[in-house]
């Protein structure tokens, strides 16, 4: 491309580009304005199932498909030295050969696509921390990187514009800009809510409800299970503790009944003894009397 008809700009490296960027970036905060450059952590844009999700929605349309390369390359190399989601609206300052603003606007989500996305995904997502995290089901994944009907936008819903002399509608700094917020949503993937103006604690709030009621009272089926045991066991237990103690005491009767039987045995026995004794006394007695008796003349 020509630069206003008089050639090609000079070429600018990947180094002096970070170098023009660290200045800028030091100069703006200087100045008192906030600043959040995207950096990128060897070649892996982004990581988590966000910013993963982000950047496959810009790669499987054929419109953006001759530019993105350059813009990841330019991510790669530091070039993105400021990047601010808000609602609606990406705004970004990028290091080429000066310093461009690049401007994303994003159509954010119909009510009647928010509501569905919210009725297909309740009670399937426990807590933000998980929503956040990407950590939920296949299917919940399918419904909000659905084409067209979920929460990343297709091409006719965003609108994209750069300062840069660049003809083409879609220039390099402005895929590095939207890759970049695929870095972004990596770490702060609320941003994705953000820019769609809705308000993510929608898609858990009846799962929220579910878990207040069970955890009010025991459900229907721990109610009936205790219930359940009182009658069917209470009388079978009660029946089986008379069992166990019913022998024991028969047992015991018998054992008294055994003792006083000895007691009687042995009570005959010491009468008989005393009998057969003082019955042999008086025999000898009689014959000894006998014996002392003079003879009858």
């Amino acid at each position: 491309m020509s630069y206003y008809g008089w050639g090609w700009r000079p070429y600018v490296s990947a180094a002096e580009r970070r170098q023009k960027a660290a200045r800028m970036i030091a100069r703006l905060k200087k100045a008192g304005k906030p600043v959040s450059p995207v950096v990128i952590e060897g070649r892996t844009i982004a990581r988590t199932f966000w910013g993963r999700a982000w950047c496959d929605n810009l790669e499987r349309y054929s419109d953006f498909a001759n530019r993105l390369p350059r813009g990841r390359t330019y991510l790669r190399n530091g070039s993105v030295m400021d990047l601010q989601i808000s609602g609606g609206e990406i705004e970004a300052l990028v290091s080429g050969s000066e310093i461009y603003k690049v401007r994303v606007k994003v159509k954010p989500v119909s009510k009647a696509r928010w509501r569905s996305i919210c009725s297909d995904c309740a009670g399937t997502i426990d807590s933000v921390v998980e929503l956040l995290q990407g950590r939920f089901s296949q299917g919940v994944m399918e419904r909000l990187c659905r084409q067209k009907a979920g929460l990343f936008p297709s091409p006719s819903e965003i609108e994209l514009s750069c300062s840069c002399p660049d003809w083409a509608l879609m220039c390099k700094h402005v895929a590095a800009v939207l890759y970049g917020i695929g870095a972004r949503l990596d770490h702060q993937p609320e941003l994705l809510f953000r820019l769609h103006k809705v308000d993510e604690k929608e898609l858990i709030a009846k799962t929220d409800g579910d878990l207040a009621l069970a955890g009010k009272a025991p459900t229907t089926a721990q109610t009936l299970v205790g219930e359940d045991l009182s009658a069917l066991f209470g009388l079978e237990m009660a029946a089986a503790a008379n069992a166990a103690s019913s022998p024991a005491s028969a047992r015991k009767p018998a054992r008294v009944r055994k003792s006083k039987n000895k007691e009687g045995v042995r009570a005959n026995g010491a009468g008989k003894a005393r009998h057969v004794a003082t019955g042999g006394a008086r025999k000898a007695k009689a014959a000894s009397s006998r014996r002392r008796e003079p003879p009858e003349d």
